[in-house]
């Protein structure tokens, strides 16, 4: 099956290219940013070995029609999609955190509460807690925007204010978007059967000043959904969460003695395990979306990418 995993795009007035965990995003004369979501799989902040066909169509289908829905409460820098796996969007100053959002006691605030901990973030826990139990209301919990090949640490509101990372009134609009966003994100997935379970969300800063959504929103690589049928029930019985995330590829590389940790190896991503993961980005995809995938044409991905960009820009202004 063919994948992208890795591009070399030389798109006119190119200024430069920057290469993140799946996407890669490329400067058009200081005034666009074209974004590929390329197959790469990321998982504790490693890049796995293998592509997954369809996924960066995936995320970025998911991001743009996201991007669209909350527009009229957060402005985006979002301008077109010229490909599938393509979004062009505003040159902006990306805010060096992430802020993440928790409705819920899951994933990485799971395991640090089961270890004992009780202040996550700068924000205090409740005692008596169980793993997927429900916040009785949902925390900001940033962290830091790692450098390529790092890992995101987290960090608290008053370290990002006291280091200078973000300005106090920046800060204060970040975590209103960031509440309004997560809102809005509850109350479509509530429509999809869905419970949106925690999320993260990255902003940057326009030329003019303004601050605007960036990257991805909602996808199944930056979020976590439970399915809302039997919620309930599984917490009353102290059963796992039926859910829609990547937390199923974390899963499986734990399960294989891998957290990203210093000598550990990432195990064999066999072909058949690949499609699988494949089919079930597919899944996620028609859930949250609520309607069918259908599948770009993959016989030659990186040329269709490139004449799709290049006519994009031809048109532009």
């Amino acid at each position: 099956m063919n994948t992208i995993t890795s591009t070399n795009f030389q798109f006119p007035n190119q200024k430069s290219v920057y290469k993140g965990k799946v996407r890669e995003v490329y400067n058009i004369n200081d005034d666009l940013l074209v974004m590929v979501a390329t197959d790469r799989l990321s998982a504790f902040d490693v890049i796995m070995p293998k592509g997954i066909p369809y996924k960066g169509q995936i995320l970025n289908q998911i991001a743009t029609r996201f991007m669209q829905l909350t527009q009229d409460i957060v402005p985006n820098w979002l301008t077109a999609t010229p490909d599938p796996n393509v979004a062009v969007g505003e040159l902006c100053e990306p805010f060096k955190v992430e802020m993440v959002i928790r409705g819920y006691l899951s994933g990485h605030a799971a395991r640090e509460y089961t270890a004992g901990k009780r202040l996550l973030c700068g924000v205090e826990l409740p005692e008596g807690m169980k793993e997927n139990d429900r916040f009785p209301e949902p925390i900001i919990t940033p962290s830091t925007k790692a450098d390529q090949g790092d890992h995101d640490e987290d960090i608290s509101r008053e370290d990002i204010l006291k280091k200078g990372i973000v300005s106090e009134e920046d800060y204060l609009i970040l975590e209103k978007y960031t509440r309004a966003l997560f809102q809005r994100g509850t109350e479509i997935a509530a429509e999809r059967g869905l419970i949106l379970v925690d999320t993260k969300y990255e902003f940057g800063k326009t030329k003019e000043g303004k601050i605007v959504l960036i990257d991805e929103i909602h996808t199944p690589d930056s979020s976590r959904y439970f399915y809302a049928d039997g919620y309930s029930e599984r917490q009353q019985n102290n059963e796992p969460q039926k859910q829609l995330s990547k937390e199923f590829v974390r899963q499986w590389l734990i399960s294989n003695g891998f957290q990203g940790k210093e000598g550990q190896q990432i195990p064999e991503m066999t072909d058949e395990y690949v499609n699988s993961v494949s089919e079930r980005y597919i899944e996620l995809y028609e859930k949250i979306m609520g309607e069918s995938f259908i599948k770009a044409d993959v016989s030659d991905i990186e040329n269709r990418i490139n004449e799709n960009v290049i006519n994009y820009l031809k048109n532009y202004r």
